[in-house]
């Protein structure tokens, strides 16, 4: 299994990115996804999840309203639409996913089988 995670870069506050992640040795219709964060100093944070089927979106409080994430099983691709960046959202994210998540621990990062290589994303201010 492969999370290949991409489209990190710097951008100013305000700006927007969108990050992806393509999915591969696995069936992507099974498999909860999400993206997890790490910001330099700090502990890995949850960051936003969806269901198999695409159609329950869950996120972090410090997000919500500015974050988007889908997927598109054709492509086997999870993406994660960035708006309204700000400095504290400099940090790795990381690509996740796994086969027996459910609702209640979908914000636990011990409950993703699977991790992506990471993308650094840079807000300056």
């Amino acid at each position: 299994v492969q999370l290949q995670a991409s489209g990190g870069g710097l951008v100013q506050a305000g700006g927007s990115l969108r990050l992806s992640c393509v999915a591969s040795g696995l069936t992507f219709s099974t498999y909860v996804m999400g993206w997890f964060r790490q910001a330099p100093g700090k502990e890995r944070e949850f960051v936003a999840g969806i269901s198999r089927s695409g159609n329950s979106q869950y996120y972090a409080d410090s997000v919500k309203g500015r974050f988007t994430i889908s997927r598109d099983s054709a492509k086997n691709t999870l993406y994660l639409q960035m708006n309204s960046l700000k400095p504290e959202d400099t940090a790795v994210y990381y690509c996740v996913g796994g086969p027996t998540v459910i609702t209640t621990s979908m914000r636990l990062s011990s409950a993703y089988r699977y991790w992506g290589q990471g993308t650094q994303v840079t807000v300056s201010s």
